[in-house]
């Protein structure tokens, strides 16, 4: 049976997916974006399919073989995961492996925008770095701020935990209440509106859907305070990116760090003509620990299926 892979993940992937016996076709990283991708999976049995790959029912319908979609990736607004089950076709991806990674660059995303480090950083680069000065680049310390988490799943949870480590108060909005968060960070679940209205530091961690497609749409971004700050390492489309731009330009909102972008990767201009976001290329999960797990779970579910037995992980 054949199986369709990028061949810009990590060589974990086709390594297993050769010693089971598999035929592997395997698409160079610049052909993953092109029409010769889709023309490619037209007789797979399996695919590992990139996050910024769209499978919408018009490719999913040419895919007559296909058993199985195992997603690089936690996320999969990438997949029509409905047509997909109506065609008889699994569609996995690749949760738990890569909390870690996402809830480490959550807390680096923090420190940059609480203690300046884009602008302090450009400045010494510029040469303007002239001696130690009483009032150069005075941020704000994490103690006792408030952390709010929209989305106590896995990694929000992990990122919760991880501030609470630097003495932060933890507040999160969740369909359900979150023991674990209770218990270990003394977390109290609230209202997205009390959330917004309340936390010094606002991250994002739910999926896109259609209903958390602009989850924070301009009134939800009117109730964060003036100082507050808004960290996103979830999916760009969930925050009104053209509104919040608008904020803080207006410093009606301190700060903002941005891991993915509404229309990624063709960045809003007006991003870069703030001085109080920091910006990222879209590498939450990027540790070779991290992509090299990730590439081992999308094979070993694109394995399984392909013998028959039940997926690791699906969606």
């Amino acid at each position: 049976m054949k199986a369709v892979i990028p061949g810009n993940i990590p060589q974990a992937a086709a390594e297993l997916l050769k010693k089971e016996g598999f035929k592997l076709s395997i698409i160079t990283e610049d052909e993953s974006d092109r029409e010769d991708f889709f023309n490619n999976i037209e007789d797979a049995d399996a695919v590992i399919s990139l996050i910024n790959q769209k499978f919408n029912p018009y490719v999913i319908e040419k895919m007559k073989k296909c058993k199985i979609i195992a997603n690089y990736g936690v996320g999969f607004n990438n997949i029509d995961v409905q047509y997909a089950k109506e065609k008889g076709i699994i569609v996995t991806n690749t949760p738990d492996v890569l909390t870690d990674s996402t809830a480490d660059l959550t807390l680096a995303l923090v420190l940059g925008c609480a203690r300046k480090i884009t602008e302090a950083e450009a400045f010494v680069r510029e040469g303007k770095f002239l001696g130690w000065r009483p009032q150069l680049f005075l941020g704000t310390e994490l103690k006792n701020k408030i952390f709010g988490v929209i989305g106590a799943g896995r990694i929000g949870s992990a990122a919760a935990i991880r501030a609470y480590s630097f003495g932060m108060k933890i507040i999160y909005y969740s369909k359900k209440e979150n023991k674990l968060l209770k218990k270990v960070a003394k977390a109290k679940k609230v209202s997205l509106n009390s959330l917004l209205e309340k936390a010094d530091f606002i991250s994002l961690h739910v999926p896109l859907t259609s209903e958390t497609y602009h989850l924070l749409n301009k009134e939800k971004l009117s109730l964060i305070k003036p100082a507050g700050v808004l960290i996103n390492t979830a999916r760009g489309e969930i925050v009104d990116e053209q509104e919040l731009i608008e904020l803080l330009k207006k410093k009606k909102i301190s700060a903002a760090g941005f891991d993915v972008f509404e229309n990624e990767p063709n960045l809003n201009p007006d991003l870069f003509k703030l001085d109080n976001v920091l910006l990222l290329p879209h590498i939450g999960s990027a540790t070779i620990e991290a992509r090299t797990n990730m590439a081992l779970l999308a094979a070993r579910n694109v394995a399984a299926v392909l013998k028959g037995k039940k997926p690791l992980t699906p969606v």
